[in-house]
């Protein structure tokens, strides 16, 4: 019992230690890009802004302050549930990512199945039979897939797809304004399907290495040659046995991949129109509203986390080797 307090403790003090840091080096880069709030709104119109006026202004974004004052009033205000405002969605930064973190979310959920449905099977194959002769072609096949996910990039891909489907198919649902899950969810699935796609294609790859390499090593193990000895049927094996004990490297790579796209999505989100919370940091940054980008990427910062910390505890659940350490 001692051991599960101190480790929750260390947990807590690991997480806390994190998002401080992230929260410090998203503040100090903020400030060091070129710019400020006030060039952002007004754009060429502030150079012709009077010192009075200027004045005014900062001292109306708080710019006029230290930046360590800045930093810890910000800081403060986020303990009690203000995120800050947003004076180009004239919304506060709270209602921006309660709605935009849910869509990120199931976009997320969306592109790990596909990954899985993609990366498993294909590096099972790849996998599979390692002394037959088949064995060179199906590893071939499955490195090219990996190499390919691993290797295109996402805009190069997310742009490929939605010119093809547009102009052969006439298939661009993003075109029209997003619906979300409970309002319309036909119409949301045909809008998430291709950014799903792209991302999922793109984390497939280490999905598919990383279930080779798992699947490569169990088959090795005395147990599955004593099942195989004692006629387990091939298929049975390969799933509950094989796949079964490969599970946890598996399933670290995917909680790995899935709290990069809480925050990763952001060009995909922005080719595709999906109002996801990646283009809502890159809308933020790009009009230089410190409070959405900050708060923004600090709560992308504990989801990752969170996202980690849940992978930790699924695979001790299903790994009593791992439970037991």
């Amino acid at each position: 019992m001692r051991f599960v307090r101190n480790r929750a403790l260390r947990r807590v003090a690991e997480t806390i230690g994190i998002l401080f840091g992230v929260a410090v080096v998203v503040f100090v880069m903020l400030r060091a890009l070129p710019g400020d709030q006030i060039t952002a709104g007004l754009g060429t119109e502030a150079a012709a802004l009077t010192p009075a006026q200027r004045q005014a202004l900062e001292q109306y974004y708080g710019l006029d302050q230290p930046l360590v004052t800045q930093f810890f009033s910000w800081l403060g205000n986020m303990f009690t549930g203000n995120f800050g405002y947003s004076a180009r969605s004239q919304q506060s930064v709270l209602e921006l990512t309660m709605n935009a973190l849910p869509v990120t979310f199931e976009l997320a959920v969306f592109s790990i199945v596909l990954a899985l449905l993609i990366g498993v099977p294909l590096g099972m194959l790849a996998a599979s039979r390692a002394n037959s002769r088949t064995s060179s072609v199906r590893d071939a096949a499955g490195q090219v897939v990996s190499l390919a996910g691993l290797s295109i990039p996402a805009f190069l891909l997310a742009t490929t797809l939605l010119s093809v489907f547009a102009a052969s198919f006439g298939f661009n649902p993003n075109g029209q304004g997003f619906a979300t899950l409970f309002e319309n969810p036909l119409l949301n699935l045909q809008q998430m399907f291709l950014p799903a796609l792209v991302l999922g294609f793109g984390i497939a790859a280490p999905i598919l290495r990383t279930t080779r390499t798992a699947v490569l090593e169990v088959r090795s193990d005395d147990f599955v040659r004593t099942a195989r000895a004692k006629g387990v049927p091939e298929r049975r094996l390969q799933i509950r046995h094989v796949l079964g004990n490969a599970l946890v490297p598996i399933v670290t790579m995917t909680g790995l991949q899935f709290g990069y796209l809480l925050g990763g999505a952001v060009v995909v989100e922005q080719i595709f129109s999906v109002p996801g919370i990646g283009r809502q940091v890159l809308l933020g940054i790009q009009q230089k509203e410190y409070a959405v980008v900050q708060s923004t990427v600090l709560v992308i910062a504990l989801a990752f986390v969170l996202v980690n910390l849940l992978t930790d505890l699924l695979y001790r659940v299903i790994d009593p080797r791992v439970r037991a350490s």
